[in-house]
């Protein structure tokens, strides 16, 4: 079995605007959750990891964050993504594709001269 992935600098914050923009406003705890299930449990989050996300998101106004209550009655802040997050989120996107496309070329080129 294969270890869990480590993440390169900047994907988490993708991963989270890419979740708030896909399901809506979540509570952070349902943020983690939500990218563990879609990565299939190849990423894993701590507590501290994912709120360091949040909180660097949403200083940088890409979301928002508002108290409510959580499905087991206890107080939770709901993150939402913004506007300018949206912009950020269809630029990271962006990029993030054209680095797997090179990515991908580079790692099938075909061996030249019978290496």
């Amino acid at each position: 079995m294969s270890s869990k992935l480590d993440l390169l600098q900047g994907t988490l914050d993708v991963m989270v605007l890419q979740t708030l923009a896909t399901i809506g406003s979540m509570h952070g705890y349902g943020v983690a959750r939500r990218i563990e299930q879609v990565s299939g449990d190849e990423v894993l989050l701590n507590q501290g990891t994912i709120y360091a996300s949040l909180v660097r998101l949403q200083q940088r106004g890409w979301i928002s964050a508002e108290w409510g209550t959580s499905d087991n009655n206890r107080k939770a802040k709901y993150y939402a993504i913004t506007a300018s997050g949206r912009k950020q989120l269809a630029k990271d996107s962006a990029y993030w594709h054209r680095l797997s496309n090179v990515m991908s070329r580079v790692l099938t080129m075909p061996a030249e001269g019978g290496l």
